[in-house]
């Protein structure tokens, strides 16, 4: 694998870099957390229609740009880094990459291009049943009743799953020893109702999904079962690995700065020794988690383009790259804090968004402790 970025790369990282450093300011972050939808849908509309972001690795035949996940985990960062508050994760690292990875030909080519435009954004409702995101996680059931399927349960912690236009569901037949299965559930669905939840990051909406006897019809499964949804959780951990990259960065950078200005005893704290160990380990963690992250994304490039699913290798790379990026996040955002002071935990500043953002992807897909456990797992078999 060649890990050095092209000049297409770099070209794509430095203008989603200033488009960010511009549209998502302090103010913008604080304006959309407190908005209905959580994300300006006007930033929304310029991002994935104007810059094109959302159709950024999906192939051309379906109305995408065609790149690859490189380029994908490349914009995560920097939304990561600038806070950005947007349904980007949820719509194109859950609901396009299901459709990539688990949908039929006439889904694909039915919801992929609307998905591209920004016109529509979907979200993937799997229940995090004991904090455990994977694909043995499923709680929701279905049965088929003649020509059509039968839904019901209760999904919690839904990405972004108030605002989405498209609902991919994750189900166990009801029956023993049922097989897993997804489906497609457009927003305006009889008998799917959804909630909004209060969360302790509010950058990042989730939503309670209830699922009481709807009625499908045999087009909403797609053909991808349990195989497919590890391989798409497998994906977004990579995506959203990249994002928390992004966060420690930006906490890194932000302290830094700060204790250049933070005066002490008649001196910046910058100064002082022990400051600079704590910004030297903070980016040791940077740059660990930047190596599992990029090495899993060209991971995750060459299992879609192989149509691979559920490998060993893209499993251990999204685990490595999802506990080491966590840690990073939550360190480096942690140090920030405590570097930053007493005022660092209040409303005024913006690394306790961080510190926020980071506590909560850490738990999201996964916590560093699962996917620890989960490579020494595949180690041993």
């Amino acid at each position: 694998m060649h890990f050095m970025l092209n000049d297409e790369q770099l070209m794509i990282r430095d203008t989603a870099a200033r488009f960010l450093a511009e549209q998502s300011t302090s103010a913008a972050i604080r304006r959309a957390m407190q908005s209905e939808t959580g994300y300006d849908p006007a930033l929304w509309h310029t991002l994935s229609g104007e810059m094109g972001w959302s159709a950024i690795h999906i192939p051309e035949a379906y109305g995408g740009l065609g790149l690859g996940y490189v380029e994908l985990a490349l914009l995560m960062e920097e939304m990561g880094r600038h806070l950005l508050c947007s349904p980007f994760h949820a719509s194109v690292a859950l609901g396009a990459n299901a459709l990539l990875v688990a949908g039929s030909e006439a889904q694909k080519q039915h919801w992929l291009p609307a998905m591209a435009s920004g016109e529509i954004t979907a979200t993937l409702a799997l229940p995090a049943k004991g904090g455990l995101w994977q694909a043995d996680a499923v709680t929701a059931r279905w049965q088929q009743e003649g020509e059509a399927y039968v839904l019901d349960g209760v999904l919690n912690h839904v990405p972004n799953g108030h605002s989405a236009g498209l609902i991919i569901v994750a189900a166990r037949e009801a029956k023993a020893g049922g097989g897993t299965a997804l489906f497609l559930l457009p927003a305006n669905t009889q008998g799917l109702s959804r909630t909004r939840q209060a969360s302790m990051d509010q950058t990042r909406p989730q939503a309670e999904i209830r699922l009481d006897k709807v009625v499908l019809p045999l087009s909403a499964r797609m053909t991808g079962g349990h195989a497919e949804l590890a391989t798409l959780l497998d994906l977004a951990a990579i995506a959203i690995a990249a994002e928390q990259l992004g966060v420690a960065q930006a906490a890194l950078d932000s302290s830094v700065a700060y204790s250049k200005e933070r005066q002490q005893f008649g001196r910046a704290i910058a100064g002082y020794q022990a400051i600079k160990h704590r910004a030297a380990d903070m980016m040791l963690k940077a740059e660990l988690a930047r190596s599992a992250v990029y090495y899993a994304a060209c991971l995750a490039q060459e299992t879609l383009s192989a149509s691979q699913h559920n490998t060993a290798e893209l499993a251990q790379a999204a685990s490595l790259a999802k506990a080491y990026a966590s840690e990073a996040a939550f360190y480096n955002a942690g140090c920030g804090i405590q570097l930053f002071g007493g005022v660092g935990i209040t409303s005024e500043y913006d690394i306790q968004l961080y510190f926020k953002r980071a506590q909560s992807t850490a738990a999201f897909l996964g916590s560093p402790a699962w996917h620890r456990a989960r490579i020494a797992a595949q180690l041993l078999d």
